[in-house]
């Protein structure tokens, strides 16, 4: 086997590798959003709410279950019923006297037949409450977005400024390079040299506060997403997604699930003032038992249906039912609040997208003359026509323009993904 084809079999076995470690080292503004709502804290809220409610529909659902209570109770009383006293006695038989000292332990149990739907109601109100918690949890982790977009968009243009910071330098060198050779034949003069290398040593300054930062971007990030990164960690550009004109944020559907329950709280309102039918039953022991004229201890029993009607819940029927139109009023307000000041936000940030892309044309033909002169000053300071200085100037000039437009794309694509987070698109 020739050695150009061990040497291309043995790349193609290394390429799946390096590639897998290029792909598992990069990550995009999608990741991080799925990354960060798992790690923010307030997530394990949602399902500390499900397991909550979860028991109190399993309490709600026990009202159906006999209701069984025992209650015990002795007294002692300073009069009691005197038979002797009130009927004549009868030869041969000696009527009883009621002991002062009286004791019994009673077994309740009652049984729930109808209650108008209230359980029901009750069931379908922790499920309405448990659905708005849920969601007042999702606005919050719906807000994490805006913090991802802030730092991930701040390390773009790190990495686009730093790119761009190379490609000065890299000018730079070249021209520092020529200087030196040319100082050597005798055509150059020593501070000339020094000076093209003096802003290369710039150049590299610049490189390390971009650096700088973007590692502290990076830590931010990470801290945000519960990963670790970095400053190998790359960023992958995000796509520009379109999205159409409506609001879909999660607030929305707050405010109409708050709603629901209102809808809910009014028809449990309606089972207040409706009877309630149970059975019960009653086991006792003690003294006396129900039958009064007998002073022994003994056991008694007692069964039956019963029926209870709340007639007072008619009282405040009315003001309960205004109150919940109040709160829906307030809601109604608050979504109408809401949408006025997301559409207001919308507006000011197509504002920005327009000036940004107005700013990108001029930036585009900046650069392109910038760039013109640029290499024109490079083959003057060659031919000596002007000096160090005036071609630094134009470098540096030629940099500030690739640094505004660099600037302006970062800035436009940020306003963009603005634009969807705020519409929730």
């Amino acid at each position: 086997m020739s050695t150009i084809r061990r040497y291309v079999m043995m790349l193609t076995c290394c390429l799946p590798g390096m590639f897998a470690r290029a792909q598992s080292n990069s990550i995009t503004i999608e990741e991080c959003y799925t990354l960060a709502r798992n790690n923010f804290p307030q997530i394990k809220k949602l399902d500390l709410i499900s397991k909550s409610s979860n028991y109190s529909l399993e309490n709600a659902s026990k009202l159906y279950l006999p209701q069984v209570s025992v209650n015990g109770q002795a007294s002692y009383q300073s009069p009691t019923v005197t038979f002797p006293d009130i009927l004549p006695g009868v030869p041969g038989h000696v009527l009883p006297q009621l002991s002062k000292d009286q004791y019994k332990v009673t077994a309740d149990v009652s049984q729930l037949i109808y209650d108008g739907g209230n359980i029901s109601n009750q069931k379908e109100l922790i499920r309405a409450n448990t659905a708005s918690q849920q969601q007042s949890v999702e606005v919050a982790l719906y807000s994490i977005k805006e913090r991802v977009n802030q730092i991930f968009f701040a390390i773009l243009l790190m990495d686009q400024q730093l790119r761009q910071n190379e490609i000065r330098k890299s000018n730079l060198q070249n021209s520092a390079d020529k200087a030196a050779a040319a100082f050597e034949y005798g055509t150059a003069f020593r501070s000339n040299v020094d000076e093209l290398k003096a802003e290369v040593i710039s150049a590299d300054m610049t490189s390390i506060d971009f650096v700088s930062t973007r590692t502290a971007y990076v830590k931010m990030l990470g801290i945000l997403i519960g990963k670790e990164l970095d400053d190998s960690t790359k960023l992958v550009m995000p796509e520009l997604k379109t999205t159409g004109p409506e609001i879909n944020r999660p607030e929305l559907k707050l405010y109409d699930l708050q709603r629901n329950a209102l809808d809910v709280e009014e028809r449990r309102l309606k089972t207040d003032h409706t009877p309630k039918f149970s059975a019960f039953a009653q086991g006792g022991y003690g003294r006396p038992t129900l039958n009064f004229v007998d002073n022994s201890f003994g056991t008694w029993y007692m069964v039956g249906a019963k029926f209870t009607w709340n007639i007072g819940s008619f009282y405040t029927l009315k003001n309960n039912k205004l109150n919940l139109d109040i709160n829906r009023q307030t809601i109604e307000a608050e979504r109408e609040t809401f949408l006025y000041n997301t559409k207001i936000s919308l507006q000011q940030q197509d504002g920005e997208v327009i000036k940004y892309q107005q700013l990108l044309k001029k930036d585009i033909g900046a650069v392109e003359l910038r760039t013109s002169v640029r290499k024109s000053a490079e083959a003057q300071l060659a031919n000596g026509v002007i000096t160090t200085h005036d071609y630094i100037a134009q470098v540096n000039a030629e940099d500030q323009s690739r640094q505004l437009l660099i600037l302006h794309q970062v800035q436009l694509l940020q306003a963009q993904y603005k634009i969807n987070y705020t519409s929730g698109n």
